[in-house]
């Protein structure tokens, strides 16, 4: 749910990366940190989880425009996959706005991104929330065992959702999954805004 800074002039909205553990989620965060002008960014912050870490930090996109004089900050956050992690999924998803699935292409994967989209409905239902932004990122495409996009879509039931594929450690497809998932909270947003300035 983003929030409103009047002071600073800006709109902070929450993006943050779900999927099963080792799936991609930390590095895209790293790659986009390591892309985006030091000028515009926050710190990165990083707790360790087992094998996986929360990462987050926040920065100012340049091309995701104004509404209403407010400029976007993006907040991101990458969330531990393993099913040990559970409460810190549900505490990191309060007042999400963009979730981006990142799905582990391999063929031994699908198992495992099931029942992280099924963990992830579970905990979106249990803080009543509707309408949240998804985007899905199908990664690891260069793996030899890296299964058909069309059966990732069709097994975990997203055919209507905005699908990526992607590289993350390359780099490749992780700032189009960005700007998918933006533009989407990003759009929301100007339509709340337009539902409230027609209520005034």
């Amino acid at each position: 749910m983003a929030t409103v800074s009047y002071t600073a002039r800006e709109i902070d909205c929450k993006i943050v990366y779900c999927g099963p553990g080792l799936s991609g989620k930390t590095t895209n965060v790293k790659h986009i940190y390591s892309k985006v002008s030091s000028d515009s960014r926050g710190k990165l912050i990083s707790l360790a989880a087992g094998n996986e870490r929360t990462l987050f930090f926040d920065f100012l996109p340049i091309d995701s425009g104004e509404i209403n004089g407010f400029r976007i900050r993006l907040h991101l956050y990458s969330v531990p996959g393993q099913a040990m992690y559970s409460d810190s999924r549900r505490l990191i998803l309060q007042g999400v706005d963009g979730i981006v699935f990142v799905a582990d292409s391999q063929e031994g994967r699908m198992e495992a991104n099931i029942a992280s989209l099924r963990d992830l409905k579970e905990n979106l239902r249990m803080q009543r929330r509707r309408g949240v932004s998804l985007v899905l990122q199908c990664n690891k495409r260069d793996l030899p065992d890296a299964v058909p996009v069309s059966q990732i879509v069709s097994e975990l039931g997203l055919s209507k959702v905005t699908c990526i594929e992607a590289v993350a450690s390359s780099g490749k497809g992780v700032f189009p999954t960005l700007r998918a998932v933006s533009r989407l909270v990003v759009t929301r947003l100007h339509r709340q805004f337009e539902l409230l300035e027609g209520r005034a």
